[in-house]
């Protein structure tokens, strides 16, 4: 288990503070690599300072394949997703159909 800390972005910061425990995520690498590799879930989370919420994750499994910014560009399910509108946004929701398609299920 680990904690996501260090985001300061604030429509990243509100994104964790929404997150449940149970909900599953997708680990997305940034720097030069620009890439979906994992998965992890949510623990808890700890809003006592709402501008730095406390989000505990459990690391999943690493995917089969590490899948590229422009892989997941190209795909049509990710055309209004915030990973590819806003390209500086650290947390960003995924719909389940969006999920599935990166943790090939």
């Amino acid at each position: 288990m680990t904690i996501w800390d260090g985001v300061t972005n604030p429509v990243a910061v509100r994104n964790l503070r929404e997150m449940t425990p149970g909900a599953r995520l997708i680990i997305y690498e940034t720097g030069d690599h620009k890439s979906a590799v994992g998965t992890a879930s949510v623990v808890s989370v700890e809003g006592v300072d709402p501008r730095k919420p406390l989000v505990k994750i459990k690391v999943g499994k690493p995917l089969p394949q590490p899948i590229s910014l422009a892989q997941i560009k190209a795909n049509k399910l990710f055309a209004d997703s915030p990973l590819v509108r806003i390209g500086r946004l650290s947390v960003v929701p995924l719909t389940e159909a969006q999920y599935k398609a990166l943790a090939g299920e």
